[in-house]
């Protein structure tokens, strides 16, 4: 099978494709043929060695496929079943992935591949950021930044059918329109205005209960700055960066806040877990209160080309490979 590789972290131009055999699956796996790969932002944090990796590597945690082998002791899925994931170890950048079963899963008429591989592991982290991390109610307001992005564009669309007024943040003004257009209240160019000012603006002063920032460093301080008394900062990515150290004293300063630094996998990471995320996010799929947005489509060999764009912030929407 063709699949990507890295020897060495760095820019996009590490990635390689190459040949290699197709896996087997063992006790508890199941091989899985890919029809659609998920591209996210935490593929370039392992690419980049942000986050660790033990080299040569794989790369990628979420795809979309058809079940083609199984191993002993497996009952969750069989052969012939439509099924994606999100997690588990590196190597979804590939035509082929063995990947443990009880980590499957499996898709509703209606969910096709792409849907599915453009949706889980983004729709599953608003999910959890929406309902477990901080379970936002009708009529509270929300700052969600990058709303154009893949994750935004899912956030902004489920938290108004929630009930909240959302306040996105955005980098251009093509992607104002389209925050508009998905149903934020209001939105901030986050390049151009004061986040902060903009928000204590809106909010007639008080602030927001709760900030999602997946930008890091260049909107770290106007998030903090942004949040209502004894207020919820949700930090879960870095785009931009890591955000300098926070001293603890900081929070206390500006009105006894939260910071949480959370990760999908710590949310799903029970099977049964892991089903309830997926079925809340195929039920708001198929109810049409959040719609996918796959802006762009590229071949397996071109997952550089991918991230380029990735990090340079021009893409809108999700974006796939294609085996």
């Amino acid at each position: 099978m063709r699949a990507i590789r890295f020897e060495q972290t760095g820019g996009p131009e590490v990635l390689q494709l190459v040949e290699t055999p197709t896996p087997a699956p063992g006790p508890g796996q199941a091989l899985v043929r890919h029809e659609a790969i998920g591209v996210n932002f935490i593929d370039t944090y392992h690419r980049s060695g942000l986050y660790p990796v033990k080299l040569p590597s794989g790369l990628g945690s979420e795809a979309a496929g058809v079940v083609e082998a199984v191993g002993a002791d497996v009952s969750r899925v069989q052969v012939g079943d439509r099924v994606a994931y999100a997690g588990g170890p590196l190597g979804a950048y590939a035509e082929h992935a063995v990947v443990a079963a009880d980590r499957l899963v499996k898709l509703p008429a209606g969910i096709d591949a792409r849907t599915a591989a453009a949706a889980l592991l983004k729709g599953m982290t608003v999910e959890f950021l929406l309902r477990r991390t901080y379970p936002v109610k009708a009529g509270e307001t929300i700052l969600v930044h990058a709303a154009a992005g893949g994750v935004g564009q899912i956030m902004t669309q489920w938290a108004k059918a929630i009930g909240a007024v959302v306040i996105a943040t955005v980098g251009s003004e093509a992607k104002a329109a389209l925050a508009r257009e998905l149903g934020a209240d209001h939105v901030i160019l986050y390049r151009q205005e004061d986040v902060a000012q903009e928000v204590r603006r809106l909010t007639g002063g008080a602030g927001v209960p709760v900030a999602y920032d997946a930008v890091g460093k260049d909107t770290f301080e106007g998030t903090l700055k942004s949040l209502s008394r004894r207020g919820l900062f949700v930090s879960f990515g870095n785009a931009s960066g890591a955000p300098d150290p926070l001293p603890p004293g900081r929070l206390a300063q500006a009105g006894s806040l939260y910071l949480t630094r959370p990760t999908l996998f710590d949310y799903i990471a029970t099977p049964a877990e892991l089903d309830e995320s997926a079925s809340a996010l195929w039920a708001m799929i198929a109810s049409g209160k959040v719609k996918l947005d796959i802006g762009q489509t590229f071949p397996l060999a071109e997952a550089a080309k991918a991230h380029a764009a990735l990090q340079s912030r021009e893409t809108v929407g999700s974006s796939l490979l294609e085996p």
